[in-house]
């Protein structure tokens, strides 16, 4: 059963990516990672094959903020930091890739707090 769980999220994923590549024009895209323990956020450069900033719940800056790492608050906290990293290195566009996770939850609170922090997508 999980082989089919898993090869539904890779179709999913594989869909999305498509999706973006459309309509990316020469952006770099925002990919989201999450587990049951922790989230993950790039900004990459598909371009160049590079990644510009990252962010997580295992930051030494953010892991003594926070007690937990997976629920909304500190996907939220994650938003801000790339946020403000991808800011910093210059990035003010992105094309937010959810990857074959569903926008809800901790993905819907991690691209609003870097909405609200000032990345445009």
């Amino acid at each position: 059963m999980a082989n089919k769980t898993e090869k539904l999220f890779k179709r999913r994923r594989q869909r999305v990516r498509t999706q973006l590549r459309k309509v990316a024009a020469g952006r770099p895209r925002l990919s989201i990672h999450r587990t049951n323990q922790h989230i993950y956020a790039q900004v990459i450069d598909d371009a160049k094959g590079v990644t510009v900033a990252a962010a997580s719940t295992l930051d030494t800056d953010l892991r003594s903020k926070l007690g937990n790492g997976s629920n909304s608050n500190a996907a939220a906290e994650v938003g801000k930091l790339i946020a403000d990293r991808a800011k910093s290195a210059g990035v003010d566009q992105v094309v937010f890739d959810r990857g074959g996770f569903l926008y809800h939850g901790r993905v819907k609170a991690l691209a609003d707090a870097a909405r609200e922090a000032g990345l445009n997508f």
